[in-house]
C-alpha cells in the first residue's frame, strides 16, 4: 500500500497555499481533489478582494490571519507578477443612522490592526472618488482586487516544484485511524477505490470540510464543524461603467453576518456587484434575472448614475460557514486534533471569507503545525 507524509485533501486557494508552504525535497506530499482541476468551488466564484482585516473580532482568526494575510498578498503578487490591484475601499454611510454606526466600525478595523483606516466627510470622499454619494464614510487603503486564477496557479506551481503530486477527480470516502497516521479509502469517478496511508492529514475541503472530519471521528456538531451553506449571487455591469467607481465602495454593514451587496472592480476593466446572501441547503450557481431590482435598490443610494438597464444577472457561490440561519457568526478552525485522540489530523474547517486574502498566512500557519505533527 502507498503512504505518504502528508495528505492535502482540496485544491482549492486555501488548499493549494497548504501544499506550497508544506511541501519539501525528499517529503512525499499528495494534494487530493474530486474535481478535475483546482480551484473549481469557492475560490473561483468570488469578488477576489483583497479584504483589509476591518470587521472581524479582535484576536480573531479570521482577523489576524486576514491583516498577515493582506501584507502577504501584496509582497507576492509583487514579486512573482500575480495580477492585482491595490483599488483602495470606501464604506459608505448614505443615512444619519448608517453615518452613526462608522466610529464603531473605525474602532473595530484598529482594533485589528488594519493600516490607515480614517473617516472622512463628504468633501474629501469626493475628492477620492467622485462618482459616489454619501454623507461620509470609512477608507480603507490597503483593499484591492487580485486574480485569484494565477495565484492559485503560483500555489500550484510551487508545491509542484518542491515536490507535491497532485491527484483531481477523487474523493475521499473513508479516513481509518491507524497506528502511524491515517489510512483513507478514495473513489475515483469512475467508481474504482484505492486507500493508501499517510503520517499528516489535512482537511482542507472547504464545502465538504465537515464531512471529511466526521469521517475521521469526530462529532461535528458538538464541535460545530458542521457546514453550512450561504449562497453568494452578483450581477454585472454591462454598460455605464466610465461613470462608476474604480474604487470598491461597500454599504455599512446591515447585518454582522453580511457586508451588503457592494462594487466589485475586476481586473479586465469590468464591474460586478454583489453578493446577494441567502440561505441553501445544497450547491446550486442560479442567478435569478428578478434578483435584478433588489441590486438596484441596494447599490442606487451611493452610485445615483447607475440605471436599472444597466446591469444583468452574473454569477454565484457558496461560502462554507460554522453558523446557520440566526446563528451568531463563527470563527474559522484550524487546528491539529491531537487532544481528541487523532495526532497527525490537521482540520480547516469554515474557511469562508476572508479566505482567500488570508491564504498565504494560512498556508504559513499550516505549515507550522504539519512540521510539528510530523516530529511529534
Amino acid at each position: 500500500m502507498e503512504k505518504v507524509d502528508v495528505a492535502v485533501v482540496g485544491a482549492g486557494v486555501v488548499g493549494l497555499s497548504v501544499a506550497a508552504h508544506s511541501a519539501r525535497p525528499g517529503r512525499s506530499l499528495l494534494l487530493l481533489e474530486r474535481h478535475e482541476s483546482f480551484g473549481r468551488e469557492t475560490s473561483s466564484r468570488n469578488s477576489e478582494v483583497i479584504h483589509a482585516g476591518i470587521y472581524y473580532p479582535k484576536n480573531s482568526l479570521k482577523g489576524r490571519l486576514c491583516l498577515e494575510g493582506n501584507r502577504l498578498m501584496y509582497e507576492i503578487c509583487g514579486r512573482y507578477g500575480i495580477p492585482h490591484k491595490n483599488t483602495g475601499k470606501l464604506v459608505v454611510a448614505v443615512t444619519p443612522e448608517e453615518e452613526a454606526q462608522l466610529p464603531g466600525l473605525l474602532d473595530t478595523a484598529l482594533g485589528n490592526g488594519a493600516e490607515g483606516v480614517r473617516l472622512v466627510g463628504p468633501e474629501e470622499m469626493r475628492a477620492l472618488e467622485p462618482r459616489v454619494v454619501a454623507l461620509a464614510a470609512m477608507v480603507c487603503p490597503t483593499s484591492g482586487i487580485v486574480d485569484s486564477h494565477a495565484l492559485m496557479r503560483h500555489f500550484r506551481a510551487l508545491a509542484a516544484n518542491a515536490g507535491a503530486t497532485e491527484v483531481y477527480g477523487v474523493e475521499v470516502v473513508s479516513i481509518e485511524k491507524i497506528p502511524r497516521g491515517y489510512r483513507i479509502g478514495v473513489r475515483e469517478r469512475a467508481g474504482a477505490t484505492f486507500e493508501f496511508e499517510t503520517s499528516v492529514l489535512v482537511n482542507c475541503a472547504g464545502l465538504g470540510a465537515g464531512e471529511v472530519a466526521a469521517m475521521a471521528g469526530i462529532d461535528i456538531d458538538e464541535a460545530h464543524y458542521r457546514i453550512f451553506y450561504r449562497k453568494g449571487m452578483y450581477f454585472r455591469v454591462t454598460r455605464g461603467l466610465d461613470h462608476l467607481p474604480s474604487m470598491l465602495v461597500y454599504p455599512v454593514p446591515p447585518t454582522d453576518a453580511t457586508v451588503g451587496i457592494h462594487t466589485c472592480p475586476d481586473l479586465g476593466g469590468g464591474m460586478r456587484l454583489g453578493p446577494h446572501d441567502s440561505w441553501v441547503d445544497s450547491v446550486d450557481y442560479a442567478v435569478p434575472e428578478e434578483l435584478g431590482d433588489l441590486f438596484f435598490s441596494a447599490v442606487k443610494p451611493f452610485l445615483p448614475t447607475l440605471e436599472r438597464g444597466d446591469m444583468q444577472a452574473d454569477m454565484a457561490g457558496i461560502q462554507a460557514k460554522r453558523f446557520g440561519p440566526g446563528e451568531p457568526s463563527r470563527d474559522f478552525v484550524i487546528r491539529h486534533e491531537a487532544d481528541r485522540g487523532l495526532p497527525g489530523l490537521i482540520n480547516l474547517v469554515g474557511i469562508e471569507s476572508p479566505g482567500l486574502t488570508s491564504s498565504p498566512a494560512i498556508g504559513k500557519m499550516v505549515s507550522g503545525l504539519v512540521e510539528d505533527a510530523l516530529s511529534g
